[in-house]
């Protein structure tokens, strides 16, 4: 208990086992329906399809913005939308990156973490995979602060998150499988990953703060009559 209370993952052999579920169900569905896709669809399909999802994502991403208090990323949110709802047909092309708007993704997670939250325990969940207690309670969240999930039907939604898990799983096809490959531990690993990429997330892709490290100068030290070195209080 030591040792998963020390990479706060004290649920571990409960995570472990939610994720080995999730492996054998990306290995019978989500992988090879993603093979399929990339077959199927050339590059520029599937880069519409990607787009038409992000663009109707941007109301949770305008939402997490200004709840942050970023006016300029909320602002590049919202010139995002209308441009590519407009002359970028509904969101299947980026016009608005041809105008310098480039896109980003925010969630009520990063605004919990912004807010001061720690992250919490380390969790597996059923399907959507590597999280922790405030990414949890920020995709419940998500699906409050998201319009569709007032308007459009059940299908629909269930429709979105389907075809939304299978772009992002054929995104990483290759990756995942290199992870896989090399990794002692693959469960490690991408809790590792995941926590990484979160905060990277979190700052915005900026630099981690720089913590100094303590050390100890010549100038610490005096020499006593013996000629001994000692440390200066």
């Amino acid at each position: 208990m030591a040792e998963f209370d020390q990479v706060n993952d004290p649920f571990e052999p409960v995570n472990r086992g939610i994720f080995s579920f999730n492996q054998f169900v990306d290995g019978v569905l989500f992988e090879p329906l993603a093979m399929l896709y990339r077959d199927l669809l050339p590059p520029p399909v599937r880069d519409s399809v990607e787009n038409f999802l992000n663009n109707l994502r941007s109301p949770v991403t305008l939402a997490s913005d200004l709840a942050q208090g970023k006016m300029d990323r909320a602002t590049t949110t919202v010139g995002r939308f209308v441009i590519n709802s407009t002359i970028g047909v509904g969101g299947l092309i980026d016009m608005a990156e041809e105008f310098g708007l480039e896109g980003h993704r925010e969630d009520f997670g990063q605004t919990l973490a912004v807010w001061g939250s720690e992250e919490g325990l380390y969790l597996v969940l059923p399907l959507f995979g590597p999280s922790n207690v405030r990414d949890a309670v920020g995709l419940v969240a998500d699906a409050f602060l998201d319009p569709l999930t007032y308007f459009a039907s059940t299908q629909a939604l269930v429709a979105r998150t389907f075809v939304r898990g299978i772009d992002e799983r054929e995104n990483v096809l290759d990756t995942l499988d290199e992870i896989e490959r090399t990794s002692i531990d693959y469960y490690a690993t991408l809790r590792s990953l995941y926590r990484q990429r979160r905060a990277d997330e979190i700052r915005d892709g900026e630099p981690a703060p720089v913590i100094p490290i303590p050390s100890i100068s010549i100038d610490d030290f005096e020499s006593d009559k013996s000629g001994q070195a000692t440390l200066v209080n």
